[in-house]
């Protein structure tokens, strides 16, 4: 799937060069192609049918002489994740038919390779591709923001980057001292996950190893206070940027916490428990606050996420499995919810060629298509709660009814 999309991309480059249709309909049917390999997967393995928590483990050599493989696997976290992220493709490619009209096949390519780069994050059970693929994540998006954002990219862009990169650099001085570390108490050096989990560390040593993960994730995340990134970055970048960031990138973070630091560093995770959650419970207060004071749509949408990633890190931080289990649905619900908002945050701003709520009145003559649905809703939806909630011949309305 990963190389699907790799090859995809360059295909649209390529083909974008003569007609922007043509690298439309490639980026399209790359991603329709993942999207169905990947429910063809979820059908074949929606059990375990050994017990065993992976369904695929694929492991080849790819620098033997410095112990990096490409190794890569797929359990039920990641193959969740992998549905959601070629299921927001799908609808990044979309969003962006009309939007985009020049350069089209170099902004597909990054589009597609920055989908490449969040498949691997989510499959990579080798440390230096897992670094690799985060990387790959990166750059495209970078591109993405600078090239087709909106009037202030190069701001966000510049932050978006500089941020990333450097909880980035924190994270590979973190593999790095895992490698060698693990290489003086077996005497094999190698970046594979499973023989790391096998690394006995000094408490002192533990917790600044899992600083360099911890930081580089909670930056994705957003965590307060590296969240300053997050709102420029969601606000200048196209529609299907920000459906991405939103959607996707987000979720790399607290899926890197739950992958690698917890069972790599459980002790020193146990340790800062306590200040993970309090962050976690302040960003929820402060990016709600935050979102209620905002006139700018895309910014109001950016900010929500700031508060409901802060449920997901103090669920991850409480150890507790059915925690755990509503982290892996918040994940889900916030990156289809919040992605379609982005999707139709990007739909009124190019219509009315504005993000400013304030001047957002009278949307029922100029998108009467878009408010039809929201007017159905407003009168029927309360109406089945009063059947679905009655009781008997008693009836319990959860709003009017008319």
């Amino acid at each position: 799937m990963i190389v699907v999309l790799l090859a995809g991309g360059l295909l649209c480059w390529l083909s974008g060069r003569q007609s922007p249709a043509y690298a439309r309909w490639t980026a399209l049917l790359t991603v329709s192609t993942d999207m169905v390999l990947a429910c063809c997967l979820c059908w074949l393995y929606h059990e375990f049918p050994d017990k065993s928590s992976w369904f695929i483990n694929y492991q080849i050599n790819w620098i033997p002489s410095m112990g990096v493989s490409l190794h890569v696997a797929l359990d039920g976290f990641g193959m969740v994740l992998l549905l959601l992220t070629f299921f927001l493709g799908i609808l990044a490619v979309l969003c962006s038919w009309n939007e985009i009209q020049e350069r089209a096949g170099f902004y597909y390519f990054n589009l597609l390779w920055t989908l490449a780069g969040i498949s691997g994050v989510f499959v990579a059970m080798d440390l230096f591709l897992f670094y690799f693929c985060w990387e790959v994540m990166l750059i495209p998006m970078y591109l993405l923001i600078i090239l087709w954002g909106d009037s202030r990219r190069r701001y966000a862009a510049y932050k978006f980057f500089l941020f990333t990169q450097a909880g980035s650099l924190l994270m590979l001085l973190s593999i790095l001292a895992l490698y060698f570390i693990h290489g003086q108490q077996s005497g094999q050096y190698t970046f594979d996950y499973f023989e790391l989990l096998r690394t006995t560390f000094q408490s002192n040593t533990a917790w600044w190893i899992m600083a360099g993960f911890m930081i580089a994730f909670t930056i994705k995340l957003p965590m307060i206070p590296f969240h300053n990134w997050l709102p420029d970055a969601h606000s200048e970048a196209p529609t299907a940027g920000s459906l991405l960031l939103a959607g996707l990138l987000l979720k790399t973070g607290a899926y890197g916490i739950v992958r690698f630091v917890l069972p790599l560093f459980p002790e020193a995770s146990a340790a800062i428990a306590w200040w993970a959650m309090l962050f976690g419970v302040t960003g929820i207060i402060y990016g709600a606050v935050l979102a209620f004071s905002q006139t700018d749509i895309k910014r109001l949408i950016a900010y929500t996420s700031v508060s409901h990633m802060g449920f997901v890190l103090l669920g991850i931080f409480s150890f507790s499995e059915i925690a755990m289990q509503g982290v892996v649905m918040q994940m889900l619900t916030h990156g289809l919810s919040t992605g379609a908002l982005f999707v139709m945050a990007g739909m009124l701003k190019e219509r009315l060629h504005t993000r400013d709520i304030t001047k957002m009145g009278g949307l029922w003559t100029s998108m009467p298509a878009m408010a039809e649905p929201l007017f159905y809703l407003q009168w029927h939806l309360p109406v089945y709660l009063c059947w679905v909630t009655s009781s008997q011949n008693s009836l319990y309305c959860s709003g009017p009814l008319q």
